[in-house]
């Protein structure tokens, strides 16, 4: 059994965990407003975006533009990986690392190859010793800091390896804000451009005259709208990493407070049974004399 030095400094050190975790869950859930309101107010931007690509590439057939069509003919697949720098978190760098993980071994037992390229240092890390050698870049410190000038160099980057040939078809593998409780892994497929035609754009028989042509402006557009995808990507998956980490302080804090009723409660219980064990050898004490 535990002395009571030993149930004291216990007590003492949960109640300097429950003070560090409740003022991490607050400093998480300040921040959480802020990039929530971001995420939710980016994505009619990058749904309109989606749409304009769509709509112009509906009017195009036949188009010999790479970013639009990717290269079917290279069998290699580059996932763009969006995790967070840092832990306590709870499932949100596990989630991405199980969904990465299955995903390389499926495409791997299709016959292609694979290549990873991973903003955040976390699944990076996790993934490092058995997917190492597939990396092709580690990018670390920006998780929490959502910038689009770093979404289009990242863009740049990844045009400049699918032009030098190093993949074919390019992914996004991201967690996507749903609530403060809710994340859910998302896959989006960047090179090609995910092209969605509707009803209403089938049924259209109106003509259009471009100008430039289509195919230059989407040679111009196509870029921006990669740099727009990962830039989206880049604060869902931000938002979802501060609603993650304020869920888990939150139940650290909870689960700090139980514990301290319980230790406290056995504290008490063994501060009483060293009383009555001295009471008792004073009384016996007392009647031997």
């Amino acid at each position: 059994m535990p002395s009571l030095k030993d149930l004291k400094n216990r007590i003492s050190s949960v109640k300097s965990t429950q003070k560090i975790t409740s003022a991490m869950k607050m400093v998480a859930a300040a921040k959480l407003r802020r990039a929530q309101d971001q995420a939710l107010a980016s994505r009619p931007y990058t749904s309109l975006m989606d749409k304009i690509v769509s709509k112009i590439s509906s009017k195009t057939a036949g188009t010999s533009i790479d970013l639009l069509t990717g290269k079917t003919e290279n069998k290699t697949q580059l996932l763009v990986v969006f995790s967070a720098d840092r832990g306590l978190c709870g499932g949100f760098n596990g989630s991405i690392t199980r969904n990465v993980r299955k995903e390389v071994d499926n495409l791997q037992k299709d016959g292609k190859n694979v290549k990873l390229l991973m903003v955040g240092k976390k699944s990076a890390d996790s993934l490092n010793r058995e997917y190492g050698n597939l990396f092709i870049d580690k990018i670390e410190g920006k998780s929490a800091k959502p910038n689009y000038a770093d979404a289009e160099v990242l863009a740049a980057k990844i045009i400049k390896l699918f032009e030098n040939g190093e993949f074919g078809v390019c992914r996004v593998i991201y967690n996507k804000f749903v609530s403060a409780i809710a994340q859910e892994v998302t896959y989006k497929s960047l090179i090609p451009a995910e092209i969605q035609i509707n009803e209403e754009d089938q049924n259209d028989t109106s003509v259009y005259e471009f100008e430039p042509s289509e195919e230059e402006i989407l040679t111009d557009l196509l870029p921006r709208n990669l740099a727009t995808q990962l830039f989206s990507s880049q604060i869902e998956s931000t938002a979802s990493e501060l609603a993650a980490r304020m869920t888990a302080m939150d139940n650290a804090t909870r689960n700090a407070g139980e514990m301290i009723d319980k230790l406290t409660l056995q504290y008490n219980r063994t501060r009483q049974a060293v009383i009555t064990s001295e009471l008792i050898e004073i009384i016996s004490g007392a009647e031997a004399l």
